[in-house]
């Protein structure tokens, strides 16, 4: 393969859901057809670096120009609760759901000691900034289940507990747990079932 093809095909392939074959076909697609796949894809890559960057208040995505970002200047959401992801892609997941009308705020990450992640390199101390001067009364964690996310969560609960939030501690919340929609009890893990169990709620 020439090598310039090659050297598309790898930085294709670190793409999430991209292995080398799906890679490779999309890579031969691109200069197959310059004018009308690789060209846009060239521009909308370079407006994207150009013009993307995160919002200094939550630190979802934005653009240049639009910081604080929509999401944070927008009067109609509810100011009382702030919903805290981990990353700002799961700011885009949340809300395609339409389910949350509030503030977000990105810790950019989960405690991770494997990967020398503590607290002082997560955006808590920010979090806690802004539940102080924003008056949020509940933060809803939306965190991965994985260890990680857990021990992150716990972390968070515990050090928000007896955080004043206007004149009283701020109420902490997370994501209820069950099985997945159009699922059932056949299809899902010991652990998700454990936790649909012990979260349930009246019928």
């Amino acid at each position: 393969m020439l090598a310039p093809i090659e050297n598309l095909v790898r930085n294709l392939g670190r793409l999430p859901g991209l292995g080398r074959r799906s890679a490779g076909r999309a890579a031969l697609a691109l200069v197959r057809e310059p004018e009308r796949l690789l060209e846009p894809l060239v521009l909308a890559l370079r407006d994207a670096q150009t013009n993307v960057c995160a919002c200094a208040r939550c630190g979802a995505f934005t653009v240049r120009g639009e910081d604080p970002c929509a999401l944070c200047t927008d009067a109609t959401r509810d100011g009382g609760v702030v919903c805290v992801v981990e990353e700002a892609a799961d700011v885009v997941t949340i809300e395609s759901s339409g389910a949350f009308r509030g503030r977000y705020h990105v810790l950019a990450g989960k405690l991770s000691p494997v990967r020398h992640c503590g607290p002082d390199k997560l955006r808590i101390a920010e979090l806690k900034d802004r539940i102080a001067r924003e008056g949020f009364g509940e933060v809803l964690l939306a965190l991965s289940t994985d260890m990680e996310g857990d021990a992150t969560a716990g972390y968070l609960v515990e050090t928000l507990r007896e955080f004043p939030s206007t004149n009283a501690p701020v109420k902490v919340t997370r994501l209820a747990f069950g099985l997945p929609a159009d699922s059932g009890v056949a299809y899902s893990d010991p652990l998700t079932l454990r936790r649909a169990i012990v979260h349930r709620c009246p019928a």
